[in-house]
């Protein structure tokens, strides 16, 4: 895939540890963002079991839902089909691919917060999918 091409669409993967919070989050506004203009991955080194409710609630209040996702295994090949690759808290657990663009995002984990501490989360996450779409489309 290349970024550079009318052809393909970008990828975009979004990886944290247990792909239930910062990723889902970062994943849904893309998709409400860009529509179908970029494809759109998370998957996490350590997945949950389901995504963190309180992150579902945090969306909702933006008319962003990501009740129907699920968390999903980072693999090999997820990181070699995307075109960028952000890393929210994962450590060493991505997988590095010359040719790739990486960003890492430093964001507090929303695990066993309550609403209004994920809230401002949510809105940070929303600012930089926005700065990372106006690079991409």
């Amino acid at each position: 895939m290349s970024t550079g091409t009318t052809d393909q669409k970008p990828a975009v993967l979004f990886v944290c540890v247990h792909n239930a919070g910062r990723s889902q989050m970062a994943a849904g506004f893309l998709r409400a963002i860009a529509g179908d203009r970029i494809d759109v991955f998370s998957a996490g080194s350590e997945p949950a079991d389901q995504v963190n409710q309180v992150a579902v609630a945090a969306m909702h209040e933006v008319d962003v839902d990501i009740v129907g996702q699920t968390p999903a295994i980072l693999t090999t090949d997820a990181v070699r089909n995307a075109d960028v690759v952000v890393t929210m808290g994962c450590g060493d657990a991505c997988p590095v691919f010359p040719g790739k663009r990486y960003e890492d995002w430093e964001l507090s984990d929303p695990a066993g917060l309550p609403l209004e501490d994920v809230r401002p989360i949510r809105d940070d996450i929303r600012g930089r999918v926005e700065r990372l779409v106006t690079t991409l489309v």
